[in-house]
């Protein structure tokens, strides 16, 4: 009987070790990225919003806001009960050419989630780009919602900035930034971000690391303030590495704001106060829980988030294309539409791959999400291709 339970031991561990190795091996691969290290770990030691190896939201932000265990928050995440998570069919979208745009014309695509293409002050902007049909490290997990992955790194035009407001699989996606090297002038990022991107291949040269509160001119007119948001970071388990952001984009005629994931805090109306009032905000408004309520606005937070950041017009983010709360895929949709009537600012709704204009044409945004038809004015089509 003792041969019999050392084998088993010994079996036992030998498979432990085994997926161990197995587990360590997959972890090399280039999809996780890199944690930051010499001179760059030098950086971040320096930088006032890090403490304890670890970089810390500007107020106290526990993970989790109920009383189970992560293991139990997750395990009811994968296994409990969820509302409508993913749409019943096709998302309607549309696909423009965006090479055709003229730089000239200030504007902003969605193109789903929490990625954008922007025009501002005759430069191209591309803002946390996810081109993949999922946003995990794991081949079919987190798939994006059928009809809205219509975009392609190939569909870009070169721009001038390519901007990521944390390592998220969801923001940060290994595929699409690979694709776009050759296509990128200048990458912005939060403070240890760059390592990624330095196993990526891209040279360092064009890689800027920023903290909060800290500006990068990609021209004279045109500034890219990074700004404080209320999250986390980790493409593995060890998280707090790099900073997470958010953008202020400024130039003499227009300002955007895009929050990045953030729960809901006083830096919005600081931000507000110091570089609003903003023509057009986007803001985290989907996987909202009350299991993680610190680090993403549900709409209602998002509403008075615009209201502190003297915003003129709102458009959701982080929403309508990838699921990753309990809640139902329209509820941000929903909600912020209930939560907006009387507010200070207009809340415009676009689908996927419609252009935002900011120079005063008439625009039309409907409820999308309910009817399933296009609300894209028969003049758009023509719009496209810019003159």
């Amino acid at each position: 009987m003792k041969r019999f339970w050392r084998r088993f031991l010994l079996a036992f561990v030998g498979i432990a070790i085994l997926g161990a190795v197995a587990v360590m091996t997959y972890l090399q691969q280039p999809v996780f990225g890199e944690l930051p290290s010499g001179e760059r770990l030098a950086r971040i030691e320096r930088s006032p919003n890090h403490a304890d190896g670890v970089f810390h939201n500007q107020i106290d932000t526990p993970m989790r806001t109920t009383d189970q265990s992560e293991w139990s928050m997750w395990m009811q995440t994968l296994f409990g009960e969820k509302g409508q998570v993913r749409p019943p069919s096709a998302i309607p979208a549309i696909k423009i050419d965006l090479k055709a745009l003229d730089p000239a014309h200030d504007l902003v695509v969605w193109l789903g989630h929490s990625s954008y293409f922007v025009q501002l002050g005759g430069q191209r902007v591309l803002i946390d780009p996810v081109f993949s049909i999922n946003a995990a490290p794991i081949p079919g997990a987190n798939k994006a919602f059928e009809g809205t992955s219509i975009y392609v790194a190939d569909d870009m035009p070169e721009v001038d900035a390519l901007l990521i407001s944390h390592d998220h699989y969801d923001h940060l996606d290994y595929p699409s930034i690979h694709a776009l090297k050759s296509k990128v002038r200048e990458v912005i990022v939060g403070l240890g971000v760059g390592a990624h991107f330095e196993r990526w291949g891209y040279d360092r040269s064009i890689v800027r690391e920023a903290d909060w509160n800290e500006v990068v001119a990609l021209t004279p007119q045109v500034q890219v303030h990074v700004t404080p948001a209320r999250h986390y970071s980790g493409r593995t388990l060890t998280r707090d590495q790099s900073l997470w952001i958010g953008f202020a984009l400024v130039s003499p005629e227009r300002r955007y704001f895009f929050s990045g994931d953030s729960g809901y805090g006083p830096h919005f109306a600081d931000i507000g106060q110091r570089l609003g009032p903003f023509d057009w905000v986007a803001l985290d408004m989907g996987q909202y829980d009350p299991r993680w309520a610190n680090v993403h606005m549900n709409p209602e937070q998002a509403a008075q988030a615009a209201e502190d950041l003297q915003a003129k017009v709102l458009s959701p983010a982080h929403a309508g294309r990838f699921s990753i709360s309990p809640h139902d895929w329209d509820d941000p949709f929903k909600r912020i539409t209930a939560a907006s009537p009387g507010r200070s600012y207009e809340l415009w709704t676009p689908q996927i791959g419609q252009p935002i204009y900011l120079d005063g044409r008439p625009q039309s945004f409907t409820a999308w999400w309910e009817n399933g038809v296009s609300n894209t004015p028969p003049q758009l089509a023509a719009d496209n291709k810019e003159k």
